[in-house]
This record gives C-alpha cells, structure tokens and sequence, in this order.
C-alpha cells in the first residue's frame, strides 16, 4: 500500500502520542497526512492520537479554511505518576533540541527505532 509506514517491531523509547506532539510543535499548521509521513504512522492512527491529546487537554485546534493551526498547551503536566510534575514545555523542550542537533552536526550517526 502506498503511503503507509512501514510496521515498526520491538520497542522504542517514545510514545507515538509524543511523536505526533513533537512533530505538531515543529509545525502548528501540519496536515494529518505530513504528520504521519513524519512519525511513520498511519492517518488513522494520527487522527485517533489528536483526538486523544485533544480529549485531555494537551492540544488544542482552530479550523483555518480547509486546515487545522495546532495549539499545545506548555504547561499541562504529563499523564505518568513517574514524570509528576514534568510538564509538556519540559518533554518538548528535550526532543527540540534534539532535533535540532541532528539537524546541524555533520557526521553525527542517526539513531533509528
């Protein structure tokens, strides 16, 4: 099938729920479509994630003609007793910056999940 990822085994370190975040943070006005190319997820399964974050709190959307602007909220604490008191400003700010290392050292390995 064209333009589903590729099924993933084993296990990663992130959740897919802070995937779709992290990528929604880089651009607040992605489509569903780029999302999921991003994170290598299904629509569907990016859809029901949005809808998820959007549920609790943790996102919010403004419907701009045929598109969505993505709002997060920064200070919202994250869901797990072991992360009390870690907001989402504090996860995103992590996977940011790593992003933006990846993007700017040259001959730094990738990792892949």
């Amino acid at each position: 099938m064209d333009g589903v990822p590729e099924p993933h085994t084993g296990w990663t370190f992130l959740t897919n729920h802070a995937r779709v975040l992290a990528a929604i943070a880089d651009n607040h006005s992605a489509r569903i479509r780029d999302i999921a190319a991003h994170c290598r997820l299904t629509e569907r399964a990016v859809q029901k994630i949005i809808a998820d974050l959007e549920e609790d709190g943790y996102l919010s959307h403004t419907r701009e003609g045929r598109s969505n602007t993505y709002q997060i909220d920064p200070g919202k604490v994250l869901r797990h007793p072991a992360e009390a008191g870690l907001t989402v400003a504090s996860l995103l700010s992590l996977l940011v910056k790593d992003e933006a290392d990846r993007a700017t050292t040259p001959g730094r390995p990738h990792a892949t999940t």
